[in-house]
C-alpha cells in the first residue's frame, strides 16, 4: 500500500512521538517490569514509505535515500525494512554504517538490532577507520563491545602493511586486531606466516601466539611466541626461536633481533650452525652481528662440534667466536676460542688458554700453555699448530720449549725435547718427529716388552725419530751428536727425566667433560642377544702344536 506525499511527511513528523509511545508503554497493575531495551532507532529520512508484512511480520518498507540514527551511529542505504514490533531493521544496497565519525562500514546488505546494538554486513564488506581498511564478505559488529569480527576470510591494509586471515576480530576502541588460521602479514621488508596473531594498528606491533615464520631479504626467523614491530623492525621471539641466514642458523629459547642494526641476541639453549662445513656451536647466550659476519657464544662452557666423515671434533671454552668467511681470501671462516680451552676427538685431546681454528685450510693454532695428547703421547710447547688433511691430523708443529713424552708398555716415560719440533702422523698415530735446535732424547730399551735393558740418552742440534706400531724404531742424529747408553743398574732417578719434564694426565679432557650439558653422549646401539646353538657332535681333534715364543724386542737403532 502507498501513501500520498503530504501524508508521508506528516507521518515522518509523528515518528518520534510514536517511537516514544512504543518505548514507554503504560504500566499495568501487577505487570512484570519490562526489560530495559536500547535506544529506539530513529528514522531520519527516506524517499518513500510503505507499510505491510514480510514473512508474517509487520514492517515499514522505506525506499530511496534511507537514513537512520541511534545515538552517534548513523546508517544509510537505498532501501530498508524497519520492524515495527522490535527495534531492528534490514538494509539493502549501498549500505553504510558510520560510528562516531571515525569508523565506516559499507556492504551490499545489512541487519541491525537496536536493542543489542549488533550489526551484520554481507557482500563486498569494507570497514575503514583513519588507520586501516578491512575487506571481507561477512562482518559482525558489536557496537556495545566495540568489536568487529569475521569468519569467512578477510584482508586488512594500512599504509605500511597488508594482512590476510580466515578469522579476525577488531576492537575499534583499542585499535587491536586478532587473527587466526592462515594468517599472512606482508610488510615492506618481510612476509610473515602464522596461525594466531594480534596486530595493534596504532603501535604497528604484531604479537604471535603460534608457529610463526618471517621471511625477508636479510634472512628468515621462526618462533612459536613473540612480537614484531613492523616500524622499527625489532623482533622479540620465544619458544623454539631461530634466525636463518644464507650461511648460519641461530636458535635459542628466546631471540631478540634488530633488522636495522642487523644484530641479534639469543638466550637459553643457544645453537649456531654453519651450513657450509657441518659446524655447530651450543651455549647459553649467543650474539650475532650479521653485517660483520660475527657470532659470539658464551655461558656454561659453550661447545663447538665439527663433524668430518666418521671423526667428530669437540671444542669447548669460556667463549667461542665465529667469523664468516670473506672471499676470496677465506671462504670458510675462523673460530676463536679463549679461556680454558678444551679439545676432544677420538685420536686427539688437548688444553690451552687461546685457540684459533682456520676452517679455510683446517689449521688449528694453540697458545698460552698448550698441551696435546695422542694415544699415550703428550706434547707441550709455548705454542702449537695442528695441520689437518682430509679430516685427519697430518702434522703438529711445536714452537718454543717443545717437549714430547710417551709411555711404553712398562709405563716408562720416553722423552724428546728441543726448541722446535714437527710431529708427522699417519693412521692417527705419530710416525716421525723432527727436532730442530737443542734436541735431547731419552728412550728406554726393553727386552720383550717385559724388562728394561737400559736407557738411551742423546743430545744433538737436530734429530729425527721414526716410529712403527707406536714404538720407537730409529733415532737419527744430524748435527754434533752425543749419545750414551745407561744400564739399568747404573740408572739414577735424576737420569730418568729430562729437564722441564712435566707429566699431566689429570688435565687430559674426557668426552664427558668436553661435551658438558650441551651435547648428549652418543648412544651405542645394543647388540641383540643371539640364541646359543648346541654344538653338533664332531670327532675330537688333535691338540694344536704349541706356538714359539716371540723374539725379544730389539733396541732402537741409533744412527749417527
Amino acid at each position: 500500500m502507498s501513501f500520498p506525499k503530504p501524508l508521508f511527511l506528516f507521518l515522518l513528523l509523528l515518528l518520534p512521538t510514536l517511537t516514544w509511545a512504543q518505548q514507554r508503554p503504560a504500566d499495568r497493575p501487577g505487570a512484570q517490569p519490562t526489560p530495559t531495551q536500547g535506544q529506539r532507532i530513529e528514522l531520519l529520512g527516506a524517499g518513500r514509505l510503505q507499510g505491510g508484512t514480510f514473512n508474517g511480520v509487520e514492517i515499514r518498507k522505506l525506499i530511496g535515500n534511507v537514513s537512520f540514527k541511534q545515538g552517534t551511529t548513523l546508517l544509510y542505504c537505498d532501501s530498508a525494512y524497519q520492524y515495527t514490533e522490535r527495534n531492528a531493521l534490514e538494509a539493502f544496497s549501498n549500505v553504510r554504517i558510520i560510528q562516531n565519525d571515525t569508523i565506516t562500514i559499507t556492504g551490499d546488505r545489512g541487519t541491525y538490532d537496536g536493542d543489542t546494538r549488533k550489526a551484520r554486513m554481507t557482500g563486498n564488506v569494507t570497514m575503514r577507520d583513519p588507520r586501516m581498511t578491512l575487506t571481507t564478505q561477512l562482518l559482525d559488529y558489536d557496537l556495545n563491545r566495540n568489536l568487529a569480527y569475521y569468519s569467512t576470510g578477510g584482508h586488512l591494509q594500512d599504509p605500511e602493511n597488508t594482512l590476510d586471515s580466515q578469522f579476525g576480530y577488531y576492537n575499534t576502541q583499542s585499535k587491536v586486531f586478532s587473527f587466526k588460521r592462515n594468517v599472512k602479514l606482508v610488510t615492506k621488508e618481510n612476509n610473515i606466516d602464522t596461525d594466531t596473531l594480534q596486530y595493534n594498528t596504532i603501535s604497528k606491533i604484531a604479537y604471535f601466539f603460534g608457529p610463526t615464520r618471517i621471511r625477508g631479504k636479510q634472512g628468515n626467523l621462526y618462533a612459536e611466541n613473540g612480537t614484531y614491530n613492523t616500524i622499527t623492525k625489532v623482533s622479540n621471539f620465544a619458544r623454539n626461536a631461530k634466525i636463518e641466514t644464507p650461511n648460519y642458523l641461530l636458535g635459542g629459547d628466546k631471540i631478540f633481533y634488530d633488522e636495522a642494526r642487523q644484530y641479534g641476541v639469543a638466550t637459553g639453549h643457544v645453537s649456531m650452525t654453519s651450513k657450509k662445513d657441518n659446524i655447530e656451536i651450543r651455549g647459553d647466550v649467543g650474539r650475532y652481528w650479521r653485517a660483520q659476519g660475527r657470532a659470539k657464544v658464551y655461558g656454561s662452557r659453550p661447545v663447538m662440534r665439527n663433524i668430518n666423515d666418521k671423526d667428530t671434533l669437540y671444542l669447548t671454552a669460556d667463549t667461542l667466536v665465529s667469523l664468516e668467511g670473506r672471499p676470496p681470501q677465506n671462504k670458510a671462516g675462523v673460530i676463536y676460542a679463549y679461556r680454558k680451552v678444551g679439545i676432544f676427538r677420538a685420536d686427539l685431546q688437548g688444553r690451552c688458554d687461546s685457540l684459533t681454528y682456520d676452517r679455510q685450510d683446517s689449521v688449528i693454532y694453540l697458545s698460552h700453555d698448550p698441551v696435546l695428547w695422542n694415544n699415550k703421547n703428550q706434547l707441550t710447547a709455548d705454542s702449537m699448530q695442528i695441520q689437518q688433511r682430509k679430516g685427519q691430523i697430518d702434522q703438529m708443529r711445536l714452537y718454543g720449549h717443545a717437549f714430547s713424552i710417551g709411555q711404553d708398555t712398562l709405563l716408562n716415560f720416553n722423552q724428546v725435547k728441543g726448541r722446535y719440533m714437527v710431529a708427522y702422523f699417519r693412521d692417527k698415530s705419530i710416525k716421525k718427529i723432527d727436532v730442530l735446535g737443542n734436541a735431547e732424547s731419552l728412550y728406554y730399551a726393553l727386552e720383550g716388552d717385559t724388562a728394561v735393558s737400559g736407557v738411551n740418552k742423546s743430545v744433538s742440534a737436530t734429530m729425527a725419530l721414526r716410529f712403527a706400531d707406536s714404538k720407537l724404531q730409529t733415532i737419527s742424529f744430524l748435527t754434533n751428536p752425543e749419545a750414551s747408553f745407561i744400564p739399568p743398574n747404573e740408572l739414577k732417578p735424576e737420569d730418568a727425566k729430562l729437564k722441564d719434564f712435566r707429566w699431566r694426565p689429570k688435565e687430559r679432557p674426557t668426552r664427558r667433560q668436553t661435551l658438558g650439558k650441551h651435547f648428549a653422549l652418543p648412544v651405542k646401539p645394543k647388540k641383540k642377544a643371539t640364541p646359543k646353538k648346541k654344538p653338533a657332535a664332531t670327532p675330537r681333534k688333535a691338540a694344536p702344536p704349541k706356538k714359539k715364543a716371540a723374539p725379544a724386542a730389539q733396541k732402537p737403532v741409533v744412527k749417527k
